[in-house]
């Protein structure tokens, strides 16, 4: 019998390198770290591609929204501001429309919604219950024209120029009108460009009424100003269309006139 410390029940090196306990836990961190990865993926995906739209959706599902007396049935992908594209009550809605085809954003035309540098690609809508008795080709008279200051200038597309005063609180806009034969006289007021400036896509705007109590104030391009009349009735054929019921009715409801 050796005098020596006593020998283990079992050898040393049949101990096994790792407990089982330290497996377990690398294999739950493997684990957590596929699922980490594959949620990063998905929602980096996600958030990759709403950041693309930037705040846009080619979402055409309608929304039926509420605006005092009168309810309207519009596609999401019209609808400017995410916080906007839910039914029921509102004050106002603020849509966006490709120009000249009246529709909304889609990822063949997405371009157009971000490009800064064509302007005349869009026109901008906001609707919302009437404050007022009258729309702006009904304020010419008792308002705007109180506020001319010198004669009319002849302008281009078959517009009559106006300057306001400088006390009229308006700054640099002029107002712009044009006869309509069996209606009231068209007017829009514009914030035209000066020598060194470039247009935008909203220095010129006007406010039409519509439905039952629904001012429609619509904002666009001076260099669109040549197609003020088709402007005109393409945007009261769009929220007209857009009245009533759940299926948008027939977009003829107002008529061009014929292209000059």
């Amino acid at each position: 019998m050796s005098g020596g410390p006593l020998s283990p029940s079992f050898d040393a090196a049949e101990m096994p390198l790792l407990s089982n306990r330290i497996l377990y836990r690398a294999v739950a961190a493997i684990l957590f770290l596929i699922v980490l990865t594959l949620a990063l993926s998905i929602g980096g995906r996600w958030l990759g591609q709403r950041i693309a739209l930037g705040g846009h959706t080619d979402d055409t599902q309608d929304v039926r929204i509420v605006i005092g007396q009168d309810r309207l049935t519009l596609p999401a992908n019209t609808i400017r501001f995410r916080e906007q594209r839910h039914a029921g009550p509102a004050e106002r809605v603020d849509l966006y429309l490709a120009w000249p085809e009246m529709r909304g954003y889609g990822k063949d035309i997405k371009t157009r919604f971000d490009d800064v540098n064509h302007p005349e690609s869009l026109i901008f809508l906001q609707l919302s219950q009437s404050t007022m008795s009258r729309d702006m080709s009904g304020r010419l008279e008792p308002i705007y024209a109180r506020l001319f200051e010198g004669e009319p200038q002849a302008a281009e597309f078959g517009l009559s120029l106006h300057h306001l005063r400088r006390d009229s609180g308006y700054g640099r806009e002029v107002v712009l009108t044009a006869p309509r034969p069996g209606a009231d006289p068209y007017v829009v007021r514009c914030l035209l460009p000066v020598a060194g400036e470039q247009p935008t896509s909203g220095d010129c705007q006007r406010d039409i009424r519509v439905g039952e109590d629904l001012t429609v104030l619509y904002r666009f391009s001076s260099q669109l100003l040549s197609d003020w009349q088709h402007i005109d009735a393409a945007v009261q054929s769009f929220v007209a269309g857009h009245l009533g019921g759940s299926e948008p009715a027939p977009a003829a409801t107002a008529k061009l006139p014929p292209r000059t």
